[in-house]
């Protein structure tokens, strides 16, 4: 058995908010795998477990470009080291002129859209000159961009952490509009169930088999209840199974709103800043200092 670390049990804590002593006995009975014993906390804690791989540390923002028709867009994170800076005027304008390069350009990655002329040089001499007056590390993390047959819809929330861009075919303008709003709220993982991943939806069928069998559930019902706790994680996951968090009822979902405004999506894009990754430590004296230092360079 692998020898269980005070860093492995910080890292399982920090994946799920449980007590240290549950995920040192999660760990022990997982054979020191993380990703067993989250699944182990799981069953015994049920959705504290999980709460905390959500969390957002980096620092950024996210910008979109759309052309005058709709009919193209760029979505882009551009991540930095403090808030105080993402909320940078300078910093802010070399977000919104690259997602307009990736829109114009489709740059095959960022070392491409680096490569491309911006001012009196490129992306790349632009990010660090900026990174010489602010005096922070700036980085452009990731971009899509989509070319549509019917028509795109935006929408920026939360000081530009989250972005969306969701291609309609169809319905009007209202409707693309909601989706876009819907999608920032609600963040699904993919449009339908085809879209979620094999193994997600193999872990949450066990999750649920191991949660009935210690409640004591009949052999029998254990495979039907599995399958009620997978459909209800799909539809919770999925855009088209997620209920419109505009419904008047309640209950509507975006495929019932979607047949009746006489509308599809075809695809859709969400970027959440920082997403994934992990906030250098700082205290609040060295962020003072940084924004003073920042200041002082304008």
């Amino acid at each position: 058995m692998a020898e269980i670390t005070a860093s492995m049990v910080k890292e399982l804590r920090e994946r799920t908010d449980a007590p240290m002593m549950e995920c040192k006995r999660a760990l022990t009975e997982s054979g020191g795998d993380i990703s067993k014993a989250e699944e182990i906390l799981r069953v015994k804690l049920g959705s504290k477990a999980s709460k905390a791989a959500s969390r957002i540390t980096a620092e950024g923002v996210v910008a979109i470009h759309l052309s005058e028709d709709g009919k193209v867009g760029a979505i882009i994170e551009v991540n930095c080291e403090t808030d105080f800076v993402a909320k940078n005027d300078d910093f802010l304008t070399l977000a919104r002129e690259c997602a307009a390069l990736v829109a114009v350009h489709d740059p095959a990655d960022v070392a491409a859209l680096a490569a491309l002329p911006m001012g009196e040089g490129t992306v790349e001499s632009s990010r660090m000159a900026l990174v010489g007056r602010i005096g922070e590390n700036l980085s452009i993390r990731r971009f899509a961009r989509k070319a549509s047959e019917g028509k795109l819809a935006s929408y920026i929330h939360g000081g530009a952490k989250i972005g969306v861009l969701v291609e309609r075919i169809g319905g009007d303008d209202q409707v693309g509009k909601d989706l876009a709003m819907h999608i920032a709220a609600a963040k699904p993982k993919a449009l339908d169930s085809t879209g979620v991943a094999a193994d997600l939806i193999e872990t949450e069928r066990r999750i649920a088999i191991e949660k009935a069998r210690e409640a004591g559930k009949p052999e029998a019902m254990i495979e039907k209840i599995a399958d009620g706790t997978v459909q209800k994680f799909l539809n919770e996951v999925t855009l088209m199974g997620q209920v419109f968090v505009k419904a008047e009822d309640g209950k509507q979902t975006i495929a019932q709103l979607l047949k009746a405004k006489g509308a599809s999506v075809a695809g859709f894009t969400l970027f959440v800043v920082g997403e994934g990754l992990a906030k250098r430590s700082s205290d609040f004296a060295a962020e003072v200092a940084a924004q003073a230092a920042a200041a002082a360079q304008k």
